[in-house]
């Protein structure tokens, strides 16, 4: 019972965080509602099943369930918005602290890059 209502606060802080994402443009919205539909699965089953039915999110949430895939157009903004983070380390932090930004620009974009396409 404690880990099924652990399960539905996580997967209900995770909604919370992918519906802010909805309107801050930095901040994802599907990687947390993939985070919530699994949480959702293991506490709450209806909850899973309307994020899984969902019209504009469901399909991506299902496509990463079944194949690990991200769409293409997600994948280019994913990689322009870290590479754009990468430069602004480089040009507004001091040496070495600059080059953290391009480190995890280049190993988490070649993670995204590789996952397969939609």
């Amino acid at each position: 019972m404690v880990r099924r209502n652990l399960y539905l606060v996580a997967g209900a802080a995770a909604f919370a965080t992918g519906t802010i994402g909805i309107f801050l443009p930095l901040l994802p919205t599907v990687p947390f509602y993939i985070l919530a539909a699994f949480c959702f699965g293991r506490s709450n089953p209806a909850w899973e099943a309307r994020l899984l039915d969902h019209p504009h999110f469901g399909h991506h949430i299902r496509s990463w369930r079944e194949r690990g895939a991200i769409s293409l157009r997600a994948k280019y903004l994913a990689l322009t918005m870290l590479g754009a983070s990468a430069v602004g380390g480089l040009l507004l932090l001091q040496w070495p602290w600059s080059m953290l930004p391009a480190a995890v620009a280049l190993s988490t974009g070649t993670w995204i890059w590789t996952r397969p396409s939609e």
